[in-house]
């Protein structure tokens, strides 16, 4: 079995000091896939870069305190890549991707557009340039039958199932037609899985990863489903159980784990 998991830590020394490195010992997940580190390297230390079993590998950002994604391995991989050849978003560390024999695993952090005008025209720039490259690689999984998983705080709400208050926020970033026709297109026309949705198709409240700082939203659950597994069918097919962790708070997101029928 192999154990997957995805957590927007907000800070990697803010959720170490909130408990990760025992947690990861106890859920034991063979790839972890992190989203908003928030740290430069020369800023990272031996326990940060090698937590117990796992190996970590990093893509910064270029600002120092801004965005980045990482991974943590227990298995080394057979190659380790950043970015997706998109100059502006390459520099905000937002892609890390990790292949073994018939698997890729890919870290991806999307834009919040939530800050303003600005932002959100740079979140659909993004948008276009990530569909370009995940049809990219939907293609090689074609070709080669290579299977991908792609982890990460997408920042986009896909049905009114997957917040608390559709209704109030159907005018804000992450719900906003445009971008829940695009997770429509990913999802259809690009024949990606979202992997938790396919084994829980009907959950509500429970599904939500992440909640805001306003006001009660966490005591009165109030969240957004917006970090997702999305794979390519054929390991998507593979899934066997999605669980998301709420008793311990590393961030403002919970992990999501994922235990697919598949071995490195």
């Amino acid at each position: 079995m192999l154990r997957v998991t995805s957590l927007n830590v907000n800070g990697i020394r803010a959720a170490f000091r909130k408990g990760l490195p025992a947690w990861l010992q106890a859920q034991k997940p063979h790839i972890v896939c992190m989203q908003e580190i928030k740290i430069s390297e020369p800023d990272l230390t031996p326990d940060l870069t090698h937590p117990g079993q796992y190996h970590g590998h990093f893509h910064h950002a270029q600002k120092k305190g801004y965005s980045g994604v990482g991974l943590y391995l227990s298995h080394q991989a057979e190659a380790v890549a950043q970015g997706m050849a998109c100059d502006e978003f390459d520099a905000e560390g937002r892609i890390i991707r990790a292949d073994w024999n018939t698997l890729s695993v890919i870290s991806a952090y999307l834009p919040s557009g939530s800050s303003g005008d600005e932002r959100q025209t740079a979140k659909y720039r993004f948008l276009d340039h990530f569909e370009q490259w995940i049809a990219g690689l939907m293609q090689e999984h074609r070709e080669t039958g290579r299977e991908f998983i792609i982890c990460g705080d997408w920042n986009i709400a896909h049905h009114e199932a997957d917040l608390k208050n559709w209704k109030g926020n159907l005018k804000n970033s992450g719900f906003l037609p445009e971008e829940r026709a695009w997770m429509s297109k990913v999802l259809g026309e690009l024949a990606w899985v979202d992997v938790y949705r396919s084994l829980h198709p009907d959950t509500t409240d429970e599904c939500y990863t992440w909640w805001s700082n306003r006001g009660q939203a966490w005591a009165k659950n109030v969240g957004w489903r917006i970090d997702y597994q999305i794979a390519t069918p054929g390991i998507a097919a593979k899934a066997r159980s999605a669980t998301i962790y709420k008793e311990e708070r590393f961030s403002d997101h919970a992990p999501l784990t994922i235990d697919y029928d598949w071995s490195l």
